[in-house]
């Protein structure tokens, strides 16, 4: 089985085709959610090769009072039967730059940190231009089921995360980025698991990205590794499971 750990299928087109050709293939779509109404529109869909996450994305988040947050990760844990994992949340420092904002980002995202660590759930985290303080802050609350989603830091900052024995997921951009190359040579295949962050991310260089991409994922992961495509798949559907 593939599985795409990251994508945001209600942005993509055509959602229920590409959920009905990925059981053919034998592939499972996690979406996440970025804010109320996405988190409401997951909840409602059901399909057997689609597992959802529900979180608040850091700058929509800023966008709601603090009543409305509670409301959201009440909402969550009303649900947490069908949740597979806490996200899209995290820090974004590059859409927002006042120190306000960065301060009320880092108060929301540990609320999140705190409630998949209340409900054993892993926590899909967004950690653009702001790596360090995302690592920081789930060390300190001592997250353990993490997921760092595309995530863009220094090579230091991700030999801090394999030895926090988290996990690192990799876009099928792979397919060019030499970044993530990088991450995924240095990354032991343990904590490694694929996504897409469709409809963004296209490893072909083209709009609109689909979750049937992730298949770039896992073969640029076998081509670095020197291993075997069906390895791969093994052992990250091993790693998939044993943060459920």
């Amino acid at each position: 089985m593939l599985i795409d750990v990251h994508c945001h299928l209600d942005m993509c087109e055509k959602p229920e085709e590409i959920l009905n050709e990925a059981k053919k293939k034998d592939i499972m779509i996690t979406s996440a959610a970025v804010n109320e109404k996405t988190n409401e529109s997951l909840i409602a869909w059901k399909h057997p090769n689609l597992k959802i996450c529900l979180g608040l994305y850091p700058i929509d988040g800023l966008k709601c009072g603090n009543d409305e947050i509670d409301e959201i990760i009440n909402r969550i844990r009303k649900h947490r039967a069908d949740v597979w994992g806490i996200g899209e949340v995290g820090i974004d420092y590059k859409e927002s730059v006042d120190d306000e904002e960065h301060e009320r980002q880092e108060k929301i995202f540990r609320k999140f940190v705190s409630l998949a660590i209340e409900l054993d759930k892993p926590i899909v985290v967004h950690s653009r231009k702001a790596e360090e303080e995302c690592i920081e802050i789930l060390e300190e609350l001592g997250a353990k089921k993490v997921i760092m989603h595309c995530f863009s830091g220094s090579m230091k900052l991700v030999d801090r995360i394999i030895n926090n024995g988290w996990i690192l997921s990799i876009p099928a951009n792979v397919s060019f980025s030499q970044h993530f190359q990088n991450v995924v040579s240095r990354t032991p295949l343990k904590q490694l698991m694929c996504e897409t962050d469709s409809p963004y991310l296209s490893p072909e260089k083209t709009w609109p990205n689909t979750p049937l991409n992730v298949e770039y994922s896992y073969k640029k992961i076998a081509e670095i590794k020197k291993t075997s495509l069906k390895d791969v798949e093994k052992e990250l559907e091993k790693n998939y499971y044993s943060l459920s």
